[in-house]
């Protein structure tokens, strides 16, 4: 098959494609592989971090992650629901490529066979899973060497004893990564994949976002901000379609009222913090076993997250709380120059994985659409994109269909389930919020017709 002769090829050629960070740097770890960690939380928007500016969240860890490494100040999913963006972080595909818009589709054995995981471990590394798979089908335990995921959402409180001190979720997990970590050795290379459950609301409980006991002092005399946009005002000003939309379903049981937003949004920020502690974790352990100085951490999210603007919780939509994620790489290797920088390029979920392949120096399958973020890390001039496509097909009675395009300064978002197809047009540059859909002024014609054509040009190039 053609993906086994791709993957001997790499495997045969690997000291060619290895990736020293950046040219200039001395090899002063000759040939060895880089280890990589890659984190994928749950629904935590691009602000939910203290290294992205959120004075109040507590991420020391993660922070410091960032100040010796690389934040990525305008990263996002290019679908903004779990199965579907889980499945570009592994593919480095649009979902028109790669076919998965729901939670029932596998991947097919062949586009699992071309995945990072399953390369890397061919070539020769140690590959290990902990976490919410997310994606429809049997779970891949035969191919990992240690697979401690699980299908669906899970529960925080396994055993049902909500609010019990050692039952949370986060806590099991991090024993599985610490389990894994034990196991790797200085003589091979490891590829470990930590995917949270965190932030996640635990979907049809009362309580919507179930934090563990300890972190319940946090946070607890402050009064968090509401949102510029969590008006009645800004709600009464969306389409009458997105008034009865699954987003507000779900504001009605998380941020209907000023108590209600305070506990929800107080408790999702303790999940966060809950994770942040896990990575302190992970970074002692790496020290222990002496290998901190060649292990690369990629630290992100599947998708954003409503925190009640513009009156609405959950996903799915194209404005900027649903579709813009965190991201920091921190890579050990870099030169003291490239650490602690702020890199403002458009950089995508599909992004991930030929990042990975580069790192471990594997060639790049021919069907991945994102690009290493190598470049970037190292500084270097390179011709990047200044726009991408959106799109969110997944069927759903109150989801409605969406396509769009963002560039740098505009975001041009289509409809495409509702008859007719309702358009919306947002200036960045002047109105950050999304607060004045442009698409009816006829001044903005001529840019309403620009941002179609690139939508027609886009939604071909990406199947």
């Amino acid at each position: 098959m053609r993906w086994q002769r791709w993957i001997m090829m790499a495997a045969a050629t690997l000291g060619v494609f290895s990736w020293a960070p950046c040219a200039a740097w001395p090899a002063a770890l000759g040939d060895r592989r880089p280890n990589i960690i890659l984190i994928i939380t749950d629904d935590q928007r691009w602000d939910a971090l203290g290294c992205m500016g959120n004075s109040i969240i507590h991420t020391p860890n993660i922070d410091r992650l960032a100040a010796d490494g690389a934040v990525f100040t305008n990263m996002f999913c290019t679908t903004s629901i779990c199965a579907t963006s889980r499945a570009s972080f592994l593919t480095g595909q649009y979902a028109r490529r790669h076919g998965i818009h729901d939670f029932r589709t596998p991947l097919t054995p062949e586009q699992f066979a071309r995945t990072f995981p399953v390369v890397l471990r061919k070539m020769g590394y140690r590959t290990g899973m902990v976490g919410k798979w997310g994606l429809g089908g049997r779970l891949p335990k035969d191919a990992y060497d240690e697979f401690y995921g699980f299908s669906g959402q899970g529960r925080y409180f396994p055993k049902g004893k909500k609010g019990q001190p050692g039952e949370h979720l986060t806590e099991k997990l991090a024993a599985n990564v610490m389990k894994f970590l034990d196991g790797c050795s200085p003589d091979q290379p490891f590829l470990l994949q930590y995917y949270t459950k965190a932030a996640h609301c635990q979907d049809g409980d009362p309580w919507p976002f179930q934090p563990d006991p300890r972190y319940n002092q946090l946070f607890t005399d402050i009064t968090i901000p509401m949102p510029k946009t969590a008006t009645e005002a800004h709600f009464r000003a969306l389409p009458q379609f997105l008034q009865t939309s699954e987003g507000r379903v779900r504001w009605k049981i998380r941020f209907a009222t000023p108590e209600m937003f305070q506990k929800s949004v107080k408790d999702y920020y303790r999940l966060i913090a809950g994770i942040d502690d896990v990575v302190g974790q992970i970074m002692k352990k790496l020290k222990e076993k002496g290998v901190a100085d060649n292990t690369v951490i990629i630290y992100t999210s599947d998708n954003g997250f409503f925190l009640g603007e513009h009156g609405l919780a959950g996903k799915w939509f194209m404005f900027e709380e649903s579709i813009r994620l965190p991201l920091v790489i921190y890579d050990p290797r870099l030169p003291a120059s490239r650490r602690g920088v702020r890199i403002p390029e458009i950089v995508l979920s599909i992004d991930i994985a030929p990042t990975i392949f580069e790192l471990a120096g594997a060639p790049i399958p021919d069907d991945v659409q994102g690009q290493s973020l190598r470049p970037l890390l190292c500084g270097e001039p390179v011709s990047w994109r200044t726009e991408f496509f959106y799109e969110h097909l997944f069927k759903h009675p109150r989801i409605p269909q969406t396509e769009g395009v963002r560039t740098e300064r505009w975001k041009y978002t289509r409809y495409i389930s509702i008859d007719p197809v309702y358009e919306d047009l947002f200036d960045l540059e002047r109105d950050p919020f999304e607060e004045h859909n442009l698409a009816r002024d006829s001044r903005y014609a001529d840019k309403l017709n620009e941002m179609r054509a690139k939508w027609k040009s886009w939604r071909e190039r990406v199947k």
